[in-house]
């Protein structure tokens, strides 16, 4: 226990973390009729989360190296803990909102030291190994959140999917307390740099309100325009502050590298190809097929058993295996994943998925423990945490861009199916459809006409799930030939300040 206790914390609380990214989904028709929640507070209970994670990340992990990875571990666990059960006792929607915002902070704190504990307690296989049990744990999570919330919902009550987080945070606290040691970025000189992480949380933060809120105000609308332009602006901010700071949270120089810059890019792919269809997918399955909370939660199980034993088993056979393959192949299989789910139409059923589902899930599971132990590779020690946020930041990024582009495609293409189909205001009619309002619409049609109307709305839906899913997949087999031909075919030689010892694999090896 003392050998894989570190695992185990740090695994606990990722799956933690992770899992409530995803769980709210299912529950949230409960939660607007208890809390009398309108369709833009049932929006932001999801969107405050993953929003938190993206714009935080990064400025965490550049103050963990300073203040100790433990530590923040520690402290962002109990505040998360601490949010979560004020998310469980929420009187009302506002409250909840806020609440949500403040565990999304709390899984930051965590979420940017994972990998650098990792890092810290293992070296050689043994770091494979817990890199590919946590990168495991991490693709498992995002698919068995709506299963857990399902679950719970339905057994019990929507506030228990967040009563839960109390005794699995306890338990981390205290493990974590007993067998993980401290550590940090290794010279007293380095400070907190604050400018780097107001104006990145601001890049950040702005990039995806815009994204997330596009489609409601027009991606053309002055709104939309304005808030893009903020975020360009906080990006040069970004840019100028890094470039003059003794102490960057971010060293810039890196993306001078091809193999870290695609690095990057497959990390930014990952989530986003991989997860960002299934919010929507979720919706389908509910809605028009009719699927319980549990049972349709239960069709994206084969994602996340892919998921676990491909990285499980990953990480011991492929120790030292080039990241190019690893990560490439890994990003081609998402992207084959995603294409192979764009199969849908109106008489289509859960099955359709699976084998998609299932060859996602295999590239998920490549990916996730050769991204951490890349990002690893490529930094000295004393900035793990610098890297273990930035790789982590480019997966909430590009999982919170996906979800609002995918649904925008999604909308987009339903409108064009209702109105080949002549179904009267198709603009409408395809976002009240996209919510989750399919029997809210077959109410409003004659008994007569609801057998037509019904197939024209399975319809939309299927041809919406299809655009999006064909997007997916075009993003996962562009970053994946990104990586594929970026990425080093042998390891450059580091400048002394600059070595690894013991990496994970190294950049390439031939």
């Amino acid at each position: 226990m003392r050998k894989w206790g570190p695992l185990v914390a740090v695994c606990l609380g990722t799956f933690m973390l992770l899992i409530d990214v995803t769980i709210v989904i299912v529950a949230l028709p409960d939660i607007a009729g208890a809390l009398n929640a309108s369709l833009s507070d049932l929006q932001w209970m999801i969107d405050i989360y993953a929003l938190a994670l993206a714009a935080l990340l990064l400025g965490a992990g550049s103050a963990a190296d300073v203040i100790g990875r433990r530590r923040m571990y520690v402290v962002g666990t109990g505040l998360f803990a601490a949010a979560s059960l004020a998310c469980g006792l929420a009187p009302g929607a506002g409250w909840l909102v806020a609440m949500r915002a403040v565990q999304g902070v709390g899984a930051t704190a965590m979420f940017a030291t994972t990998i650098s504990l990792i890092g810290a307690a293992y070296q050689g296989r043994d770091r494979s190994v817990a890199l590919g049990v946590w990168g495991a744990v991490s693709g498992a999570a995002a698919a068995l959140g709506p299963v857990l919330g399902g679950l719970l919902t339905q057994g019990l009550d929507w506030r228990w999917i967040f009563f839960v987080n109390l005794p699995v945070s306890v338990v981390t606290i205290a493990l974590t307390l007993r067998v993980v040691g401290e550590s940090k970025g290794g010279h007293g000189g380095a400070r907190i740099d604050w400018p780097g992480t107001a104006s990145f949380t601001a890049f950040a933060g702005l990039t995806t309100f815009a994204v997330i809120r596009a489609d409601e105000a027009g991606w053309a609308s002055a709104r939309t325009a304005t808030t893009f332009a903020c975020a360009a602006a906080a990006l040069v901010v970004f840019v100028l502050v890094e470039r003059r700071s003794a102490h960057p949270m971010l060293d810039l120089a890196l993306f001078r590298d091809r193999s870290f810059t695609a690095v990057m890019v497959g990390a930014f792919a990952l989530a986003g190809t991989a997860f960002g269809v299934l919010a929507y997918t979720s919706l389908w399955l509910q809605t028009l097929l009719g699927l319980s909370p549990v049972r349709g939660g239960l069709v994206l199980i084969p994602l996340a058993l892919a998921a676990f034993v491909a990285s499980a088993v990953g990480g011991r056979l492929l120790h030292g295996a080039p990241y190019r393959l690893v990560i490439g192949g890994g990003l081609v299989l998402i992207g084959a994943g995603a294409l192979a789910q764009a199969v849908l139409d109106a008489g289509s059923g859960w099955a359709s998925l699976t084998v998609g589902l299932v060859v996602a899930g295999l590239g998920v599971g490549l990916v996730n423990p050769a991204i951490a132990g890349a990002a690893l590779a490529s930094v000295p020690p004393r900035r793990a945490g610098m890297a273990g946020g930035a790789v982590n930041t480019f997966r909430q990024l590009g999982y919170a861009l996906a979800v609002a582009v995918f649904g925008t495609l999604l909308t987009g293409r339903m409108e064009d199916s209702l109105r080949d189909s002549g179904v009267p205001d198709p603009h409408a009619t395809a976002r009240v459809l996209a919510g989750g309002g399919a029997r809210e619409l077959l109410a409003r049609v004659p008994e007569a006409q609801r057998p037509a109307a019904d197939h024209a709305l399975h319809a939309a839906f299927a041809a919406g799930l299809d655009a999006a899913a064909v997007t997916a997949g075009i993003a996962g087999l562009v970053a994946g030939a990104v990586v594929l031909v970026l990425v080093r075919s042998k390891p450059q030689a580091a400048a002394p300040e600059r070595a690894v010892p013991e990496p994970v694999g190294a950049v390439e090896r031939g």
